[in-house]
């Protein structure tokens, strides 16, 4: 019986057999690459192609969601004052359909979403898709640098931490401190277009 419904990671500088060993660690057979483009200059085993080839090998599956669930939107309207506006991206029917091809993905595998950030909290994975599967009643784990696994709740709550929300006394309860948590990270961490005002994803 699954922990939880789907997991997460950031592939980061992770040497391959490491980052093999995490998903099997955690049961993964299944791996949803939510990268914009899936392509790694630095770590070339990490492009869609090469990574899909490398867990086919090793009996995992490989999916990629590129534009529906990307972080790095093209539409100039997705941007607020230059930064990747999550809470628009989140209407978008394209994100939509994404949520619910990767639940269905989830249903018959063990999947685990990617994408490049080792921190959960500095990624889209965590503040936009998960969030949104989260608030549809998924539970999500989050396999971390050290291969632990931590739940999204705690994730949340150490993003109340270093939001400095958990107390705030102008925000009347739990889901207001939390939604303003989710906005404030998400300003300083989404992806800033050009100076064009486009997005030009890359990851």
């Amino acid at each position: 019986m699954r922990t939880f419904d789907l997991f997460s990671i950031g592939h980061s500088n992770v040497a391959a057999e490491r980052f093999i060993g995490m998903l099997r660690g955690a049961g993964i057979d299944a791996v949803a690459d939510v990268r914009s483009i899936p392509v790694s200059r630095r770590f070339p085993w990490f492009s869609g192609k090469n990574l899909a080839a490398r867990l086919q090998h090793d009996g995992i599956a490989y999916a990629a969601f590129d534009d529906a669930l990307g972080g790095r939107p093209r539409e100039r309207a997705l941007y607020r004052d230059g930064v990747a506006d999550y809470e628009a991206m989140e209407k978008r029917d394209e994100f939509r359909a994404g949520l619910a091809r990767l639940q269905d993905v989830a249903a018959r595998h063990s999947v685990c979403m990617m994408c490049a950030e080792r921190e959960p909290l500095d990624c889209h994975r965590c503040l936009l898709v998960a969030r949104a599967l989260a608030e549809r009643g998924l539970t999500i784990g989050h396999i971390l640098y050290d291969g632990t696994i931590e739940p999204h709740a705690t994730t949340e709550q150490r993003l109340l931490a270093e939001m400095g929300l958990q107390g705030d006394l102008l925000l009347s309860g739990h889901d207001d401190r939390l939604a303003a948590a989710y906005c404030r990270r998400a300003r300083s961490v989404a992806y800033r277009a050009k100076s064009d005002g486009t997005g030009a994803p890359s990851r």
